[in-house]
């Protein structure tokens, strides 16, 4: 059995999520019936750097696959995709290290939300469109609240008594192109949800409709407020997942122009 290191893009829109779940068609889910294929056994491990929920995208989702076969990574990459759908494309694979693990290697992760302040005829799947007119500076103060090491156990869906709500951002910005505001947050980990309601958060700050000091109020204590605001599925983009030795790089490109 050998380790590899897998690379891939999908478009959720289709797809409750990441996981495999039962009754439900999950990206994870697919790409197994196209491993099983491929590789005419059930007899492998593949394993993803974390969940994405229902109806995000990853630019870069990673995993790893543990499996026995003959063939080349560029050779299985081409033929695994071959069996995908139109909306899930595997970009690499890598012989890894025989422990290389996605998930528990990963040292942070990068997610990209994209907001529109027009509407658009194209890309709707991947923008949240807002009619207000958003403040981008006092947005730009209310990120950097964020940043650092904190409980977050105000904006997540996950119970705070079964897993630690703590978590580090050392990245929360807040940048124009075009009609697009694009919203860059990288941390150590993430919670359910979490990343969508600090969206949310940051865009009812925008509206003018929430104070700068109400975010800190959420970190006093445990406030249901930040749910009440979870941005949609359709914005958001795990935009990389980042190793051991990887660079550090700061994107400001969109995933789509509107202009």
């Amino acid at each position: 059995m050998a380790r590899y290191k897998v690379t891939l893009e999908y478009e959720g829109t289709r797809y409750s999520g990441w996981q495999m779940q039962k009754n439900a068609r999950t990206v994870q889910g697919d790409i197994n019936v196209a491993l099983e294929t491929v590789l005419k056994s059930r007899n492998f491990e593949f394993y993803g750097s974390g969940r994405t929920d229902s109806g995000v995208h990853a630019l870069a989702q990673v995993a790893h696959l543990e499996a026995s076969t003959m063939l080349a990574p560029q050779i299985l990459r081409m033929k695994v995709n071959d069996e995908l759908p139109a909306d899930i494309n595997i970009l690499r694979i890598d012989k890894a290290h025989k422990d290389f693990h996605a998930r528990y290697d990963a040292v942070s992760r990068q997610y990209l939300y994209q907001i529109s302040r027009r509407r658009s005829a194209f890309g709707k799947r991947f923008v949240w469109w807002i009619k207000d007119e958003l403040d981008i500076d006092v947005m730009r103060s209310a990120a950097d609240i964020f940043k650092g090491r904190r409980d977050y156990r105000s904006f997540t869906a996950d119970d705070p008594e079964e897993k630690s709500t703590t978590t580090n951002i050392d990245l929360f910005s807040v940048e124009e192109a075009g009609s697009l505001i694009l919203v860059r947050v990288r941390g150590s980990h993430f919670l359910w949800k979490m990343v969508r309601q600090m969206v949310g958060v940051l865009a009812e700050v925008g509206r003018g409709k929430m104070s700068l000091g109400a975010i800190h109020e959420f970190f006093e204590d445990k406030s249901g407020i930040p749910a009440t605001l979870t941005a949609p599925p359709s914005g958001l983009f795990l935009e990389r997942v980042m190793y051991k030795g990887d660079a550090v790089k700061q994107d400001t490109e969109p995933m789509l122009r509107v202009l």
